[in-house]
C-alpha cells in the first residue's frame, strides 16, 4: 500500500473499538480494557458461531457496554438452507427476548448476492435491534452493490477486512466503500487488527469503528497430563484485558 493518507481523516472524531468475545471472561475484559462493545460468539477459531442462550444471558447481566451477538450456525459459507434459517431466526428473537443491543448477521445465495429476502426475514425479527452485516460481505461478489444493499436493508454498519486476508491489505476497497457509503452506514474493519496496525489503518481508510479479538492464551491450570492428547490439553483463548486497552490506546492516538 503506498499511500496512507486520508485529506479528511479527523483527529476529533471519537473512534470505537468492538471486541470479538468468546466468554464472559472475554466480554469482561473487552469491557474492563475500554472497549465500546462487544461481538459475543464463540468459537473464534471458525470465525465465530452463535454463543448459547445462557452464555448471552450471562454476558448481558455483567455488561454495561452494548452488546451484540453473532448468528451464525455454522463454519462454511454462508449460503443457508431453511432449516438454518428458521434456526437463525429463533437465535434472534431468543436474542431480544435477553435484551441483546443488536446482532451480527448475514446471508448470500449462491451468485454471491447478498440475499435479501432471507436477510429481511431475520431483520424483521430482530425487531429494534441493531443489525450489522458480518464477514460475508467479504464473499460477496460485488462489494460496492453488496453495500448498497446493506443499506436498503436497514444494517446500521458492515464488518469488513476488504474482501482481503487481512484489513490491512483491504484498506484501499475498505476506504472505498466508506467513500461510497457517505455516512449512510457504518464501515468497520476487521481481520488482524491489532495494536501494531490500527492506527495505520484509521489513517489509510478514515474508518471510525473498528473490530478484534485481542485473544491470548492463557495457561492450562491442569496439573494432570496426558502428552499423547497435547492438542487437547491447552488453556483457554479469551480476551486479554491489557490488549483492550492497548488496542484503544493506539486507536485514539
Amino acid at each position: 500500500m503506498s499511500e496512507l493518507h486520508s485529506p479528511d481523516l479527523d483527529p476529533a472524531v471519537v473512534r470505537l473499538l468492538e471486541v470479538a468475545a468468546n466468554s464472559v471472561a472475554s466480554a469482561l475484559a473487552a469491557q474492563a480494557g475500554g472497549a465500546g462493545r462487544v461481538e459475543l460468539c464463540t468459537a473464534l477459531e471458525l470465525g465465530g458461531l452463535t454463543p448459547s442462550s445462557a452464555l448471552i444471558a450471562m454476558a448481558r447481566e455483567h455488561l454495561n457496554i452494548p452488546l451484540y451477538v453473532l448468528v451464525r450456525p455454522r463454519a462454511g459459507d454462508f449460503l443457508y438452507s431453511d432449516l438454518e434459517c428458521e434456526l437463525m431466526l429463533r437465535d434472534i428473537e431468543a436474542c431480544a427476548t435477553l435484551g441483546c443491543d443488536g446482532v451480527v448477521l448475514g446471508v448470500l445465495d449462491a451468485d454471491g448476492n447478498l440475499d435479501k429476502a432471507r436477510c429481511r426475514s431475520l431483520i424483521a425479527a430482530a425487531g429494534h435491534m441493531s443489525i450489522t452485516f458480518h464477514r460475508a460481505f467479504d464473499l460477496s461478489r460485488d462489494p460496492a452493490q453488496a453495500l448498497e444493499d446493506a443499506i436498503e436493508l436497514g444494517c446500521e454498519r458492515v464488518l469488513t477486512s476488504g474482501a482481503q486476508v487481512t484489513a490491512l491489505a483491504g484498506a484501499p476497497l475498505i476506504r472505498d466503500l466508506i467513500v461510497q457509503a457517505a455516512g449512510r452506514i457504518a464501515i468497520m474493519p476487521g481481520a488482524g487488527v491489532s495494536a501494531r496496525n490500527i492506527a495505520q489503518l484509521a489513517i489509510a481508510t478514515g474508518a471510525h469503528e473498528f473490530h478484534a479479538s485481542a485473544k491470548h492464551q492463557w495457561p492450562s491450570g491442569m496439573r494432570h497430563r496426558r502428552p499423547a492428547l497435547s492438542d487437547m490439553e491447552g488453556g483457554e483463548w479469551r480476551s486479554d484485558v491489557e490488549q483492550v486497552r492497548t488496542l484503544v490506546t493506539a486507536m485514539r492516538d
